[in-house]
């Protein structure tokens, strides 16, 4: 797989909620023919209550408002939520919605988990922060620590093309917006995908090269993190040839199994000398990474079998010095301040136990994409949901 790189473009690293909603909220206000929406979560809550809004008062000036929500992550929207959109004119859709079983979710697998904003085809937003007050500060010790990037420059026509793939089914018309093409920056840029059709593996085969490739460094944060065999195997490679190879792991986790898992893998890594931090302020739920002076990637691919063999998910790719050593001091800062590292004698202790787990993890990771083909696929479609009570029934699992 061959990514296409846009020269010339501007990227910011927005960390948290705190930086991104205020430039999200601010480029909505300043739309004026087209906002394209995918997220994974919206809440009702003191940060879905202003994106409604803003995408409410974005519609009444005639702007063109697509959204597009995962119906498994967006389940619990309240129905004059919604409803208050659509009469305003945002047409609002929902990704694989299926109804429940004894009030359980059933649309397990192949989530719409892209978070992407593109403004007028001018300017673009792409990470992992959903629209949810979790990912605040002020939340309280379960808040997120997350990141996305805001772009402008010529890779915006590959973030608007994508978007509108994604919407094609459920368009009225096709967009009419003339995507920039004006230079911007320095950064080089490109758009990697991950889908159940023509990109199933395109965003592991990236990270597949750059390790392979690395020669300095490998930094990697990431929020759920149980990769592939190839994976584990092209970082202990790095790690061998003296590449230093560092992982930001979740120490506080939102959900224990996951961190659990992780711990699986331990062994394998450390004994080949990758540094594996855990990260331990509060939940990370980042999906980045850094290799060499050079290269980076934001996005909402986690490492870890739902993100790469079943969700949709987006990440940007970045070529830029600059760029790279932002976000390298940020994490280093993060590392020395509010991470433990975990060493090979402390995994040790307990490893009698812990053996056959470590080998059905490890053996796990190098079959799942061959046993992941078992499941069955959900159809890839949006639901487009109109201002009726009705229809918003059927979001909810009444009528599908």
């Amino acid at each position: 797989m061959k990514q296409s790189w846009s020269d010339g473009n501007h990227v910011e690293l927005l960390i948290n909620g705190e930086q991104y909603y205020p430039r999200v909220f601010e480029s909505m206000a300043q739309a004026r023919e087209e906002i394209l929406l995918e997220t994974f979560i919206i809440y009702d809550d003191k940060v879905g209550q202003p994106l409604r809004q803003a995408l409410i008062d974005a519609a009444r000036r005639g702007v063109r408002v697509e959204v597009a929500v995962d119906g498994y992550g967006t389940a619990d929207l309240p129905d004059d939520f919604i409803a208050s959109m659509t009469e305003a004119g945002v047409r609002f859709h929902s990704f694989d919605p299926q109804p429940r079983l004894a009030g359980m979710r059933t649309n397990l697998f192949r989530r719409l988990h892209r978070k992407i904003l593109v403004i007028d085809g001018q300017r673009a937003f792409i990470g992992g922060i959903n629209y949810s007050a979790d990912h605040l500060g002020d939340f309280g010790p379960q808040a997120k620590q997350d990141y996305a990037v805001e772009v402008i420059g010529p890779v915006v026509a590959q973030v608007h093309a994508s978007s509108c793939r994604m919407l094609a089914a459920v368009l009225d018309a096709a967009s009419q917006v003339q995507p920039t093409r004006t230079t911007a920056g320095t950064a080089s840029a490109a758009l990697v995908e991950r889908d159940n059709r023509r990109h199933r593996n395109d965003i592991e085969v990236c990270y597949l090269q750059v390790f392979r490739e690395a020669r300095q460094r490998i930094v990697v944060a990431n929020a759920y993190f149980f990769p592939g065999y190839r994976l584990l195997r092209e970082l202990r490679n790095a790690a061998r040839r003296g590449v230093e190879v560092t992982l930001i792991l979740q120490g506080q986790p939102d959900m224990r199994w996951v961190r659990a898992l992780s711990r699986l893998l331990y062994n394998y890594l450390l004994r080949d000398n990758v540094r594996i931090h855990e990260y331990c302020q509060r939940p990370l739920h980042g999906k980045v990474a850094l290799v060499d002076d050079d290269w980076s990637t934001v996005g909402s691919s986690n490492l870890d079998p739902l993100s790469l063999s079943f969700n949709l998910e987006a990440n940007l790719l970045i070529r830029d010095r600059g760029f790279n050593d932002v976000l390298y001091q940020h994490l280093s800062e993060l590392t020395r301040e509010h991470c433990k590292a975990v060493t090979l004698e402390r995994m040790v202790r307990g490893y009698w136990w812990r053996a056959p787990l470590i080998f059905l993890g490890f053996h796990i990771t190098r079959y799942f994409p061959r046993i992941a083909g078992w499941f069955p696929a959900h159809r890839q479609r949006l639901q487009s949901l109109q201002a009726d009570s009705e229809a918003s029934a059927g979001y909810h699992g009444g009528k599908t």
